[in-house]
């Protein structure tokens, strides 16, 4: 599971510093925004053909991994 986070890239110089596939100018947010209209995986790999399967496996991990946290509550 870890190579497949490897295949997200943050570049200050790129995209704003936001997370991006294999160094390319394509976001993961944009892989997750494509699934949630949802596109299939097979309709996004045709539209974006230098894309690969494990390039949204690996988005959909990235988002899973930042949405777990610990939460704080005041008492």
């Amino acid at each position: 599971m870890t190579s497949q986070l490897s295949r997200i890239t943050i570049d200050d110089a790129q995209c704003g510093g936001r997370p991006c596939i294999r160094g390319m100018r394509i976001r993961v947010t944009d892989i997750l925004e494509l699934l949630g209209a949802g596109a299939s995986f097979e309709e996004i790999l045709s539209d974006y053909p230098y894309l690969e399967r494990e390039d949204i496996l690996a988005s959909i991990q990235y988002a899973a991994r930042q949405t777990d946290h610990s939460i704080l509550l005041s008492a």
